[in-house]
C-alpha cells in the first residue's frame, strides 16, 4: 500500500501497545506511542479509587494530560489508526489530547480499543468532537490481544484492500 499510515497508541498496561505494534507491523505503518508527560502509576490507575488521578481526570471532561512527545511528520500521513483502552466506556482523556493537537484535515482516522470489561461503545464516536478538519472516520472495534488473522481481517475492511 503506497499510502503512508500511522498507528497512534495509549497504552496503559502494554496490551493495547502490544495489539498496535502488530497492528503497525501488519499494515507497513509507523508506530508513535502516545506516552504520557508524568507516566501513570498502579496507584494512578486505580479505578475502584474516585481520587486515583485515572479517575480524577475521567471524571473532568477538560482535563487534558500532557503528551511527552509529539508526531513531528502528522501532515505526511493519510491514515492514522489510534488504540486505546477503554476507561470508563471512553477513550481516556489523553487521547482527546491527542486528536486535538493536530489537525486531520483530508486523513482517515481509525480507532481501535482494547477492554477487560467492556466493548467500543460510544467511544469511537465520542472521538469526533475532537478533531479538527474534514475528517473520513471509520467504524472502530475493540481487539484485545494481537490475533494477526483478527487484525488481517479487520485492516482489509478498513483499508478497503490488501494489506502486505
Amino acid at each position: 500500500m503506497s499510502e503512508k499510515m500511522l498507528v497512534a497508541v495509549f497504552s496503559a498496561s502494554g496490551i493495547t501497545e502490544k495489539v498496535g505494534k502488530e497492528i503497525a507491523r501488519i499494515a507497513g505503518a509507523d508506530f508513535f506511542e502516545i506516552a504520557p508527560e508524568k507516566p501513570y502509576t498502579p496507584e494512578d490507575l486505580d479505578w475502584r479509587n474516585r481520587k486515583s488521578r485515572s479517575s480524577v481526570e475521567m471524571t473532568d471532561p477538560s482535563a487534558r494530560p500532557e503528551i511527552k512527545d509529539t508526531v513531528s511528520d502528522m501532515a505526511s500521513y493519510q491514515t492514522v489508526i489510534i488504540g486505546f483502552p477503554i476507561w470508563w466506556g471512553v477513550a481516556p482523556r489523553i487521547i482527546e489530547t491527542f486528536l486535538e493537537s493536530y489537525d486531520f484535515s483530508g486523513k482517515t482516522v481509525i480507532p481501535f480499543c482494547t477492554s477487560g470489561g467492556s466493548g467500543v461503545g460510544k467511544s469511537d464516536i465520542e472521538l469526533h468532537k475532537n478533531v479538527r478538519g474534514d475528517v473520513t472516520f471509520e467504524k472502530g472495534v475493540q481487539i484485545n490481544r494481537p490475533d494477526e488473522t483478527r487484525i488481517r481481517e479487520w485492516l482489509r475492511t478498513v483499508l478497503k484492500g490488501d494489506i502486505k
